[in-house]
């Protein structure tokens, strides 16, 4: 029997195709591009994801690319493989997604929460270190032995992840984000504070106060990306908490506190 894998995004595709080659096997791997952390979701139509994407992409790719994963998963005749982890609100929120679409639909699950990752030394030898909190974030070594490891989805857990989805997508939230009580709705200024406090007196560049949030905010989950955290930069210094010596939609721009 064929099998599907499917990736939650790129660099997660990326990763796991590559271990899959170097396990020499020829699955396929299906990325799902869209990040449902972020922006509207009332609507599953495609076509709603890309008109709101339209801001930041260009909508002839999305809204093709959003079509063709859903149609290409629905109607293959094989085994489905999901990958995610839970201490990624991207991820985990695409897993939730993914059970209240697919339905009764049977597919295995990789969940690669908590596993150790290996670092290696300058001397060469390995040891483990922090705990994974997203496929994106596992080196392709430690996903190839993670094949063989999938398991099916039970009713009750596919039942409770597709309720979860479906109430997050009454809320509709411009964010959505992880706790230890699973993911839920977030306001639009969600991350204001976080950026907030990488700022300072002197000027700093956009770029950096990004990474220092992105850097601060991601233990022990990981909530989102810098082109979300850019619109807010953006946000801030249109309400005055932040000035721009430029665009401040550029990374290059530089910012700083009021007063």
């Amino acid at each position: 029997m064929k099998t599907l894998h499917i990736a939650p995004g790129d660099s997660a595709g990326g990763t796991l195709v590559r271990a899959i080659r170097d396990a020499g096997r020829d699955d396929e791997v299906l990325e799902f591009r869209d990040d449902l952390s972020c922006g509207p979701i009332a609507s599953d139509d495609p076509s709603a994801r890309a008109s709101w994407w339209s801001q930041f992409h260009d909508r002839s790719e999305v809204e093709p690319s959003l079509r063709s994963f859903w149609s290409r998963a629905s109607g293959f005749e094989g085994r489905l493989v999901l990958w995610f982890g839970r201490h990624s609100a991207r991820e985990l929120a695409f897993s939730l997604a993914w059970a209240d679409r697919m339905g009764e639909h049977p597919y295995d699950i990789v969940d690669v929460t908590g596993l150790r990752l290996p670092i290696r030394l300058r001397e060469g030898s390995v040891v483990l270190g922090r705990p994974a909190q997203a496929v994106s974030v596992v080196p392709p070594i430690a996903l190839r032995s993670l094949l063989g490891t999938e398991r099916p989805i039970g009713p009750q857990e596919q039942e409770e992840s597709a309720t979860q989805w479906r109430r997050l997508r009454r809320e509709n939230a411009p964010f959505r984000v992880v706790t230890e009580a699973g993911l839920v709705s977030a306001s639009i200024d969600y991350f204001d504070p976080l950026l907030l406090a990488q700022a300072a007196s002197e000027w700093r560049k956009v770029a950096e106060v990004i990474g220092d949030a992105i850097g601060h905010g991601s233990e022990p989950y990981f909530q989102v990306g810098d082109l979300m955290l850019r619109t807010r930069v953006v946000a801030l210094v249109e309400g005055g908490k932040l000035l721009a010596d430029g665009d401040p939609s550029q990374m290059s721009c530089h910012i700083r506190l009021p007063g």
